[in-house]
């Protein structure tokens, strides 16, 4: 999830596991461990391209990352904070549960985490997306209110707590949203007697009225969406996968790793003499079928036998452009 979700979501836990104890400032350590995973971003200054997608949302994301870093941070924060009458026990504890809430909310977007690091099992629920104001804004507002509210007043904790009880409240109802919309696809897929192998699932950016299905057939992937407004029969649009377009480079160990990161759902595009790995899983940046450009878009080179993939810019008229689409397509079709 975005930065400030993370930062409301780790301040909102510290507050319920030791706000009572030492007010605000378990707010503050507490919206200071939801961003700390979140510096995995960093590889990006120090490693290639591929090394950097594979840490994200990785080692830091991760179960034992929680544990181990915790009793770090919690006792260092109990040599900062001796005054506070609090020990390293439970400083440890308010670390240990900002940082494990971070990935398992992670876990619900369709990125997902490794967060059974050092096992290569990449957890994606793929049911809310990255940015969502219908999760984050309500949980602000009653961070907020908390904020205000004495240590030691009830208000306090009731404030806190309605603000987690919605905020989970809300992402539970989008995995039975998500349940509702795959039997749609699913069943609009026999309709139309589509022969497939798999589909995936995913919310539309920033909603949850949206939603948008990849599906792998023999030679081609099918995107389709769907609005829970909609009025009239899915449509889904064909996009070859164009595989054979790598060659031997479908060999190399850097195409391995891109396939492996993309869980197998890619398409390769030709484009001025040069390949791109297309991460499918993200969806599209534009509608343009004759054209079309990918929200995770990789250039490949070849230097010396070596293949390095180069992540293309994104296009900010396209972007706009698709968010004015977006909220067109939501109100149905």
């Amino acid at each position: 999830m975005d930065s400030l979700t993370q930062i409301v979501l780790g301040a909102a836990v510290a507050e319920a596991v030791l706000g009572k104890k030492v007010g605000n400032k378990a707010m503050l350590y507490g919206a200071i461990a939801g961003t700390i995973p979140d510096l995995d971003v960093l590889a990006n200054l120090f490693t290639d391209t591929i090394t950097a997608i594979e840490i994200h949302r990785g080692f830091t994301h991760s179960i034992f990352f929680s544990v181990v870093f915790a009793l770090i941070f919690g006792w260092l924060i109990s040599k900062i904070e001796r005054k506070s009458g609090v020990g390293w026990k439970d400083w440890s504890l308010l670390m240990f549960w900002a940082f494990i809430t971070h990935p398992i909310l992670d876990g619900f977007t369709t990125w997902g985490t490794q967060f059974f690091w050092p096992f290569e099992y990449r957890v994606a629920f793929k049911n809310i997306f990255v940015i969502d104001p219908l999760y984050t804004l309500p949980f602000l507002v009653f961070l907020i209110l908390t904020m205000f509210q004495k240590r030691t007043s009830p208000k306090r904790r009731k404030y806190n707590r309605l603000g987690l009880i919605i905020s989970s409240s809300y992402l539970v109802l989008t995995l039975i949203l998500k349940g509702i919309t795959y039997g749609k696809f699913t069943d609009a897929l026999q309709e139309q007697n589509i022969a497939y192998k798999q589909v995936q699932t995913k919310p539309a950016p920033l909603n949850t009225i949206l939603w948008t299905a990849n599906v792998e057939t023999e030679k081609s992937y099918l995107i389709g969406d769907y609005s829970f407004f909609d009025s009239k029969p899915i449509t889904f649009y064909s996009f070859p996968k164009n595989h054979q377009l790598l060659g031997n480079w479908i060999e190399k160990r850097n195409i391995k790793r891109l396939i492996k990161i993309s869980e197998g759902w890619f398409i390769i595009s030709e484009k001025d003499g040069h390949l791109f790995f297309n991460d499918l899983r993200f969806g599209l940046l534009n509608n343009n079928l004759e054209n079309p450009e990918f929200i995770f878009s990789y250039k490949l080179t070849e230097k010396e036998g070596v293949i390095y993939a180069e992540e293309t810019e994104k296009n900010r008229e396209d972007a706009q452009k698709l968010l004015g689409e977006l909220w067109t397509r939501i109100k149905g079709n």
